[in-house]
């Protein structure tokens, strides 16, 4: 069962937390487990965790600043017209049509962690589609436009399971004298 997933929050996410806004408004996208937004809100910052999977969404009732919304964020209309986050995480997850829609809720000076699998992973398993599978490169130029990247990786992980991934960290907005914490 996937909400047996370990509740461990990826290095990634923990390594670029200290760059939200204390306090801040975070959302944690197709959060699944919920494994960021519990992290997240147990270091307080106010945490709105999305996913269409209600069982996964139950096991998060009660936790400290912490809410959540059931939603289909593929086919129904975007759930956050008109909303803005000082961070937004994404983690194991791609759908590209909602891309433009994250970078335009996230403030300005806001951060955007973004983690999930790209072309190569299929060799280790699932995901294997190429439609949940960014391509060399994809994340970065689709991010680049509109923030400054502060961190860019891409390749093939062996922890926490073998896999070909892409991760991004960057901040809305062009500043140049941004620095990694």
């Amino acid at each position: 069962m996937r909400h047996a997933a370990s509740l461990t929050p990826s290095p990634w996410v923990t390594r670029f937390a200290s760059l939200i806004t204390s306090g801040g408004e975070v959302l944690d996208f197709a959060c699944g487990s919920g494994r960021h937004a519990r992290w997240l809100a147990g270091r307080g910052f106010r945490v709105e965790a999305v996913d269409r999977d209600a069982v996964a969404l139950e096991l998060l009732a009660g936790v400290p600043h912490l809410t959540t919304r059931e939603a289909d964020i593929e086919e129904a209309p975007w759930p956050y017209a008109g909303r803005h986050f000082d961070a937004i995480i994404v983690t194991n997850y791609l759908f590209r049509p909602r891309l433009p829609l994250l970078l335009t809720a996230l403030n300005h000076g806001g951060v955007l962690i973004y983690e999930t699998f790209m072309v190569g992973n299929e060799r280790f398993g699932k995901p294997s589609n190429p439609d949940f599978l960014l391509r060399s490169h994809e994340l970065f130029e689709r991010v680049a436009d509109t923030c400054t990247v502060l961190a860019y990786e891409q390749g093939e992980v062996a922890e926490p399971k073998p896999a070909v991934i892409q991760r991004i960290c960057a901040v809305k907005g062009h500043n140049p004298s941004l620095r990694l914490p």
